[in-house]
């Protein structure tokens, strides 16, 4: 582990990353269901952050009205989001070029440089296999 991520995981910074089944985009509901968009939960121990890129613009909120010690994570999940506990990296290569899509937003904010991740099925089993220390980069997997 370099001192960056250190730094990183000793200042107290917590990332989930939440999945969700809703879209109003025609051409997403080829996506596997559940598995339709994502974005990003931060936890700083003072604030809830997230980054929503949607497909008019990205959405930055610091979440005043929701106390750090809140569960925001659980909250989702109970209101039908998969939500993945992860961490965020800071590497110094530059990322590979790549469409700008909801995932590639969320592979930015992780520092997650995996080049055939492409929809939310694939980034939410990528996320699942560093918990049990496998890596599923490649499954191209766009639907059921």
């Amino acid at each position: 582990m370099n001192a960056l991520n250190t730094a990183c995981e000793n200042s107290g910074k917590k990332a989930w990353v939440v999945f969700s089944g809703q879209t109003d985009l025609p051409w997403l509901k080829v996506f596997r269901p559940g598995f339709r968009h994502c974005f990003v939960l931060l936890n700083d121990g003072r604030r809830w952050i997230s980054l929503d890129p949607l497909s008019n613009y990205t959405e930055i909120s610091v979440h005043h009205h929701v106390a750090p010690e809140f569960n925001l994570p659980g909250w989702l999940e109970s209101r039908g989001h998969r939500v993945v506990e992860t961490h965020v990296e800071r590497r110094k290569e530059p990322a590979p070029f790549m469409l700008y899509t909801c995932v590639e937003a969320v592979k930015r904010v992780l520092g997650l440089h995996a080049r055939f991740i492409f929809t939310p099925w694939q980034l939410y089993r990528f996320l699942q296999g560093q918990h049990s220390h496998s890596h599923h980069e490649g499954e191209k997997s766009w639907a059921v």
